[in-house]
């Protein structure tokens, strides 16, 4: 039974990409007349008292312990202790959208949401896949790619979760993509990728051309009558290491590439700003042709998958993010960190470039905080469990025949021998 706030909604993105792309638990998902609506109206008319939210107040202020006080004693209570608002505080939505046009000039006129927060970018796509992913609207990934994509598919939403395989021959595999894509909108009628770059685990961002490529195949395939859900996983934007990467999200050239494309945008302090622990994700979105009140409806769909898993995301948090981007010398510190990864990667370069051996292939990397290795011959948890055992270094298996080691975390004067120590060991075992 569709309630009749969520018809509502429904109503209003009919005949909308965003409708045809749609899970059942898209479909049901509304924001209730309820606690929190009924609260912000009460925030703006209320004289007398407030007697709506569930805070401990006095004198219009919420309390807030000293021992919390003493923590952070530059931001007032409503910067800590307060509940914040579902979609986020409007000051760091609207700070973040800034900052997503500055980075990315090719939105500068184009309709794009506002970003929505949310805690983390996990939640992003968590909520992304509640709205768009379910039995019968499978979600596409690379091959390696990051594990939660498909404990987040296949676990929670009972989707399929297809890959295609991302380097071919030792080079990033666009045909690949487009068959898979093509695979996928010739079955179902729609098509739902997850496009993640720099890649988690390889650490892959696509060149100029490549990007142009991928836009290519996305157009042809919505010029086809299909529909086309491109989801922009941005966790480690703007970390590039080589000059001829695509600088832009490929969300800047999806937002209004075609009416039956929906582009959305997954990006947040996590790894762009060094703050990983924060949790703070944003999720925006654009659909050539989408009204404005279309926005708000699918902003609304959104909300209500906040408000039934965590209700809200942490206010200090959110406020420490939007006093650092006001910060002046916030950019040249994030300019100094990103020197030092640059390093890390160029002695990683250097050594995979001038080093071989029998049972590891690097496979192509330019970008982020990874590098991931293609085990030939013998099997990536032996070699991991080993190197562990016996070196006391550790870095991840992602599958059978992959090994990732993320040289953001190993300072500079160990890299030289942690690698040796990773190629010792594998070609030995």
């Amino acid at each position: 039974m569709i309630n009749p706030l969520a018809k509502e909604l429904n109503d209003i993105l009919s005949g909308s990409v965003v409708d045809a792309l749609m899970s059942d638990m898209g479909k049901r998902l509304y924001f209730p007349n309820g606690i929190i609506s009924q609260g912000g109206e009460a925030a703006k008319d209320a004289k007398v008292a407030n007697g709506t939210i569930g805070m401990a107040v006095a004198n219009g202020t919420p309390i807030e312990l000293d021992s919390y006080k003493k923590l952070m004693p530059e931001l007032n209570p409503s910067e800590t202790v307060a509940y914040a608002k579902t979609a986020g505080n409007p000051d760091v939505r609207t700070i973040w959208k800034e900052k997503i046009i500055e980075k990315n000039p090719d939105l500068k006129n184009k309709k794009i949401s506002t970003p929505i927060l949310v805690p983390g970018l996990t939640a992003v796509l968590s909520y992304v896949c509640d709205l768009f992913v379910d039995a019968d609207k499978p979600l596409l990934a690379a091959d390696p790619s990051w594990d939660n994509y498909e404990l987040i598919a296949s676990a929670r939403r009972g989707a399929e979760f297809h890959q295609f395989k991302c380097f071919e021959k030792g080079k990033f595999n666009v045909p690949g993509i487009e068959a898979a894509m093509k695979a996928d909108a010739e079955k179902y009628g729609s098509v739902r990728i997850i496009l993640n770059f720099p890649q988690n685990p390889s650490g892959y961002s696509p060149t100029k051309d490549e990007a142009k490529q991928l836009v290519k195949i996305v157009k042809e395939i919505a010029e086809s009558g299909k529909k086309v859900l491109v989801l922009s996983d941005d966790a480690y934007f703007g970390l590039n290491y080589e000059d001829d990467i695509e600088p832009q999200s490929l969300f800047a050239y999806m937002a209004d590439l075609h009416e039956n494309v929906l582009a959305i945008k997954a990006d947040g302090p996590t790894k762009e700003d060094f703050a990983w622990g924060f949790r703070t994700g944003f999720i925006t979105f654009g659909s050539k042709g989408l009204s404005d009140q279309q926005i708000t409806a699918l902003t609304t769909k959104f909300m209500a998958a906040i408000r039934s898993s965590v209700s809200c995301s942490s206010t200090v948090s959110q406020s420490l993010v939007i006093h650092a981007l006001k910060d002046p010398a916030h950019e040249a510190q994030k300019k100094e960190l990103r020197k030092m990864l640059q390093v890390r990667y160029d002695t990683v370069r250097k050594f995979v470039n001038t080093h071989q051996s029998k049972v590891l292939e690097p496979l192509p990397f330019n970008s982020g905080y990874f590098m991931s290795f293609n085990v030939k011959t013998g099997n990536a948890e032996d070699i991991r469990k080993k190197l562990l055992a016996e070196k006391g270094i550790g870095i991840i298996q992602i599958d059978a025949n992959t090994l990732r080691v993320a040289f953001s975390s190993i300072d500079e004067d160990k890299i030289e021998k942690v690698y040796s120590d990773i190629y010792n060991v594998a070609d030995n075992i």
